[in-house]
């Protein structure tokens, strides 16, 4: 009973310890980031047509100018979007 009982603890440590790593993998990417992935044609701005994810659904909030571009500095003054998921434990 105590094998089970030892490979059980073992089991969710484990379990835990993987849970915190994939938390810490979902890290926000910076505005720099982004720009090096999504702006396509690098001319430092975003168009809709490059946007791609989240961001997409909230063109209009972030470009504050209308100009129909998002700058680095309009996204650096973006709201965080919400996290999506199940929510977080609480510790006890």
């Amino acid at each position: 009973m105590k094998k089970v009982t030892l490979l059980f603890a073992l089991i969710a440590i484990s379990f835990n310890s993987c849970a915190q790593e994939k938390k810490e993998e979902r890290k926000m990417p910076t505005v720099d980031e982004i720009f090096t992935q999504m702006d396509s044609n690098k001319d430092n701005k975003l168009s809709k047509k490059e946007i791609k994810g989240p961001l997409k659904d909230d063109f209009s909030k972030v470009d504050i100018n209308k100009d129909g571009f998002i700058s680095k500095e309009e996204l650096k003054k973006a709201p965080k979007p919400e996290r999506k998921g199940p929510p977080e434990r609480q510790e006890k």
